[in-house]
């Protein structure tokens, strides 16, 4: 891969909160961290300012928003993490319409998230080599925290891959990673998977559409669908997409988007 590096680290926390923007009368979250979110903790790692005024994005983006990224869920119950709702109360009167009246905000919290996150990194960029390092040693330049900053985060776990190929769908494989779920891999998915034994739990497929960049127009999410299966085995016959699929191993694969 030239002169690229591949990386993992396990980004862990006590709690997460990845807000979906969609509604105001109660906080719910996403359930996996998407790559906007990730981009957020790699900036505050490497020391990039985030979010400072309105319809301007921030530095962080700007500068990691072409790093290929693949992330998995880990410690997960067939792709979910535990969730509770927290609620808080406002009792200052500032934040209701109503003179004098409280508000409550209800929100929808992740337990011990944990997530196994790979990055393609090109040392010979001096921003992308001071972040291979930080990771490396366990340095950051701001607290990274799991989508909130009530919710400080910290990884483990630091991986290189000495060897790693774009993957051509030359034999069986596993995707080890979230992945597109493209209009075409809706129609045939469950025909391509090989399951479980009879006996054995069977395998299990989690959907979720994520957000994967900003919209620089209107500075909204930009959205796509995504699949996850603990123990998916794929056919080599049924390719999936032809581009930005890795192996890791002697028959793992990832997704880097």
């Amino acid at each position: 891969m030239g002169r690229n590096k591949l990386v993992s680290f396990d980004l862990k926390a006590d709690f997460g909160f990845f807000k979906k923007p969609d509604i105001n009368d109660i906080y719910l979250t996403y359930n996996m961290l998407h790559k906007p979110a990730l981009l957020g903790i790699l900036g505050a790692i490497v020391g990039l300012q985030g979010f400072q005024e309105n319809s301007i994005l921030p530095v962080y983006y700007q500068k990691l928003k072409h790093l290929k990224v693949g992330i998995s869920p880990l410690n997960n119950l067939n792709g979910n993490f535990t969730k509770h709702f927290v609620k808080y109360t406002n009792t200052t009167g500032m934040a209701s319409n109503e003179e004098g009246g409280n508000l409550i905000i209800e929100e929808q919290v992740l337990i011990k998230p944990e997530y196994r996150c790979y990055l393609l990194l090109n040392p010979e960029d001096e921003l992308e080599n001071s972040l291979y390092s930080n990771l490396k040693d366990y340095r950051a330049e701001f607290l990274p925290y799991m989508g909130k900053n009530d919710f400080s985060a910290w990884w483990e776990n630091f991986k290189e891959y000495e060897s790693f190929e774009v993957f051509d769908f030359d034999k069986d494989y596993k995707i080890a990673t979230l992945f597109r779920k493209e209009e075409a891999v809706s129609d045939y998915l469950v025909k391509a998977m090989g399951f479980a034994a009879m006996g054995k739990e069977p395998v299990s497929l989690y959907f979720e559409k994520l957000p994967v960049a900003y919209n620089e127009t209107l500075y909204q999410y930009k959205y796509a669908d995504f699949v996850y299966s603990h123990g998916a085995r794929f056919r080599k016959d049924i390719k999936i997409s032809t581009c930005d699929f890795y192996t890791i191993g002697s028959d793992q694969v990832i997704q880097l988007l």
